[in-house]
């Protein structure tokens, strides 16, 4: 019987360094340090960046990449309405200068949503987009794209006004005593509720609805599957484990923090270094986040559906699962100590790093690209990788390192994000075949 002894090493081309400035999360005085080059679109992700890295800044119920698709969808609709050459996502507007000021209208969308989503941080807010506008000359031009970016981002915020995403959690009932194979409050910091019960039934920004691409079940407990995918967990992933390497520790310890900000500041540093235009970032950005978001949407709805219990849960109680070959070890702890309080299947790393390199490969039509990654709980650690799928690869098997996931959770969660992200790619922000030359 062929086992668990795959290719465990680092998977990509990738070194690691430590660097002098700090990733941890930013403050206000961040906002100042963008280059004069850097687009607004950018400028206005790193705002982002900076807003739900602080402290208490994002409701905890609410997913925090409904925030980034949310403005990104309003700064490319208020930028191709200018621009005119692709597919307008929701709003499209009529009469609108070619001359417009694009800058200006991404700058007055963003800050438009987030003022709306973000009340306590409108002074910031203010001050960025002051910063935004000071580099745009005076004039009608300029004035058209504040106005039309507003405009846009106010549609847009009202078309998301009822979407589900203030709605409360679901109460979810653990099992008592555990089920084999059911979802567990996980130690050692037991949370009360998993997180996000809710958040399948929020209306996606592209799929149809939240179950289009939904996997099916998981590996059964007594399949070669389970049984692989525990024994690789249970030996690479326990705290200081003797059988990982040290590459592999740090690996799982490096992208244990929001992946879809990884993914992000990913997009940033390709984009600067292709030099996109306004309207390229904007789209870049928009096709990134509905993919994010929608992924999101899509694997809740999945995890909620299966509810399969995490490693640490399957090691301890190993003796209910019917399974001779998975042996039992109750004071067994994740590398990362705490486990994300949610089930298990599918995984969230893979889902959105898989849509999140689609989406880069598809926009540049290359998955070559030599950049570093910078880890958001390794305060000045940076990874670096040769090509997006490297990437891809590491971030997704960093889950069964970092001893929250096993390897089904991942390989499923990264053909479900490669679903989601090959939706929007092929149905969103397409060029437009028939362009309106109306001023």
């Amino acid at each position: 019987m062929q086992r668990w002894l795959v290719s465990l090493m680092c998977v990509s081309v990738c070194t690691f360094s430590v660097v002098t400035a700090n990733s941890a999360a930013g403050n206000a005085s961040q906002l100042t340090q963008s280059p004069p080059n850097v687009n607004a679109v950018i400028q206005w992700n790193r705002t982002l960046l900076i807003i739900v890295r602080t402290p208490g800044a994002q409701p905890a119920t609410v997913h925090p990449t409904r925030s980034f698709a949310i403005m990104h969808a309003a700064i490319y609709d208020a930028v191709n309405a200018i621009d005119r050459t692709h597919t307008p996502y929701l709003v499209r507007l009529s009469h609108v200068s070619r001359f417009a000021s694009q800058d200006a209208a991404a700058a007055s969308a963003a800050h438009e949503v987030l003022i709306a989503l973000y009340p306590k941080f409108q002074a910031m807010l203010d001050n960025q987009l002051q910063q935004s506008l000071a580099v745009i000359p005076d004039g009608i031009d300029k004035a058209e794209g504040i106005d039309i970016g507003k405009t846009v981002a106010d549609q847009i915020l009202a078309s998301r006004n009822d979407d589900g995403s203030n709605a409360p959690p679901i109460p979810f009932v653990f099992t008592n005593p555990p089920t084999a194979g059911a979802y567990q409050s996980t130690p050692p910091n037991f949370p009360k509720q998993p997180q996000f019960t809710h958040w399948s039934h929020v209306t996606p920004f592209a799929l149809e609805h939240a179950n289009q691409f939904r996997p099916g079940p998981p590996p059964s407990l007594t399949s070669d599957a389970y049984s692989d995918g525990f024994i690789e967990v249970k030996s690479l992933g326990i705290a200081n484990s003797a059988t990982a390497t040290p590459d592999q520790s740090l690996t799982g310890r490096f992208w244990n923090g929001a992946i879809q900000n990884y993914w992000n500041e990913i997009a940033q540093t390709a984009a600067l270094a292709h030099e996109l235009t306004t309207a390229q970032d904007a789209r870049l950005f928009a096709l990134l986040n509905l993919s994010l978001a929608d992924g999101v949407i899509a694997f809740y709805d999945a995890k909620y559906t299966y509810n399969f219990w995490r490693p640490i849960t399957a090691i301890r109680e190993a003796a209910i699962d019917g399974n001779r070959e998975t042996i039992p070890d109750p004071n067994w702890l994740p590398e990362v100590g705490n486990t994300t309080p949610d089930p298990s299947y599918p995984g969230a790393h893979a889902v959105v790093s898989a849509a999140g390199a689609l989406v880069l490969r598809s926009f540049f039509g290359n998955n070559h690209f030599d950049f570093s990654v910078t880890s958001e709980v390794l305060p000045g650690i940076q990874r670096t990788f040769n090509s997006f799928e490297t990437a891809n690869e590491e971030a997704t098997l960093s889950r069964i390192f970092a001893g929250v996931h096993f390897r089904s959770d991942l390989t499923t969660g990264q053909t479900l994000g490669s679903r989601v992200a090959d939706f929007v790619v092929d149905h969103f922000l397409t060029p437009a075949h028939d362009r309106d030359d109306d001023r």
